[in-house]
């Protein structure tokens, strides 16, 4: 599989991602509406708050990993890809294989 297709991949499955994890705030956020909003003292488990925040921050993560993949598509269409931008050397296929955004090879990571 080439660079492309393998970014191509990674952009799809954080797409996915990215609209799962916004489908579940919204989830979230319809439940915490409807509820009587006393989940602070709910003694079967994490408060909707909770969970709230750790989707947004999920998200926020997925959001970044997008715009990393999107930076790689550029580095790529540059000639750039592939080369550690921290001391100019090839990054190994594996880590490319594995990360496919990665601007640095393992030394510098």
């Amino acid at each position: 599989m080439s660079a492309a297709d393998d970014l191509g991949l990674a952009r799809d499955e954080t797409r996915a991602r990215i609209a799962a994890l916004e489908a579940q705030i919204a989830s979230i956020v319809e439940t915490a509406s409807s509820s009587s909003g006393d989940d602070e003292h709910d003694p079967e488990g994490q408060t909707i708050a909770y969970d709230r925040a750790q989707a947004q921050a999920l998200l926020a993560r997925a959001r970044t990993d997008l715009a990393e993949i999107d930076a790689a598509f550029a580095r790529l269409d540059a000639g750039t890809y592939g080369i550690c931008e921290v001391c100019g050397r090839d990054i190994p296929g594996e880590r490319l294989e594995a990360r496919p955004a990665a601007r640095r090879c393992v030394r510098h990571a």
